[in-house]
């Protein structure tokens, strides 16, 4: 056999596993493996725990949900190469820009590079808790389960979990919940 046929022969077995690995990647980011995400679950809470969460920022700053009393905080548990996180990001950003809203990041997978990255990337200028130890994750796992990634908890003015959004929070719901938990705690 011929040189040049060998190399078509072992160009068109290296074509066709190329072509059956793509035809079996799944077509959507979010149904990706690697990650458990949620539905989109909302938990709303009659009388929900206070919320008790401090930790350390990516950039060094220490941030604790304290200090933004009078103020509805939301807390987002996300990592960067989760696909619905990525998807939300825009949104909770757009949050985060209101006077009323404080939004605080929870990570427990990223280093600070990826992290500042993600920051660039999607206008995130909120801090995130750099929760390598999990700490912070066994915190909020004390008051609410924490069953996936992304998880939003919804804190009122006052400082007493309002909800949970288990998986993507949707824009609208977001808002609607913002809001009821700022007209709840007043």
């Amino acid at each position: 056999m011929r040189p040049a046929a060998r190399i078509a022969i072992l160009a068109a077995i290296v074509l066709a596993i190329v072509l059956t690995v793509v035809g079996c990647a799944p077509g959507d980011a979010a149904q990706s493996p690697g990650y458990v995400s949620g539905d989109g679950t909302v938990t709303v809470f009659d009388d929900g725990a206070e919320v008790a969460l401090a930790g350390t920022s990516f950039a060094g700053d220490e941030v604790d949900v304290a200090d933004y009393r009078g103020q509805v905080v939301l807390i987002n548990v996300w990592y960067a190469s989760c696909p619905p996180c990525r998807a939300e990001a825009p949104d909770i950003a757009a949050l985060d820009a209101r006077d009323d809203v404080q939004v605080i990041g929870v990570n427990g997978r990223d280093d600070a590079p990826t992290v500042e990255a993600f920051d660039r990337t999607f206008g995130i200028e909120y801090p995130s808790i750099d929760d390598a130890d999990g700490a912070a994750t066994a915190t909020l796992q004390g008051l609410v389960a924490m069953n996936a990634v992304p998880t939003t908890l919804v804190v009122d003015p006052e400082g007493a979990l309002y909800a949970r959004i288990i998986g993507t929070a949707d824009p609208s719901t977001l808002r609607s919940l913002v809001d009821e938990a700022a007209g709840a705690a007043a």
